[in-house]
């Protein structure tokens, strides 16, 4: 569950400069966590270093998010370019959002069934 907690803190502060919201705060866990997930399990980092990154990094989400008028939510993302979103809308910072939280809610749920098999 430790790994899931590092995956889902890297994935969402990846979401900071994709959505337009500034730059990520902690990409060293990019390499344990998403680009080498199978690596030694002491690459990675102590689990109060990760509760702490989780919620640095998702209380600065939160915050753009609130601040984002609704309107911009269906404005492009960075990771598209004006010409291919002219052609595509749909490839906007809500699609992103909605993704990403698809996303976690698949990662609920493998906590859930580890969870299960303790008991």
């Amino acid at each position: 569950m430790l790994y899931l907690l590092g995956h889902l803190t890297a994935v969402h502060d990846r979401m900071l400069p994709l959505l337009g919201f500034g730059e990520r705060l902690h990409p060293e866990l990019d390499e344990a966590f998403i680009s080498k997930p199978d690596g030694e399990p002491a690459d990675r980092a102590p689990a109060g270093d990760l509760r702490r990154a989780w919620s640095e990094v998702n209380e600065r989400l939160m915050a753009a998010f609130v601040a984002l008028p609704p309107a911009e939510w269906l404005q492009r993302h960075e990771a598209i370019s004006a010409e291919d979103f002219a052609r595509e809308p749909l490839r906007n910072r809500l699609a992103v959002l909605q993704n990403r939280t698809a996303h976690a809610e698949n990662h609920a749920g493998q906590v859930t069934l580890a969870l299960q098999r303790r008991s």
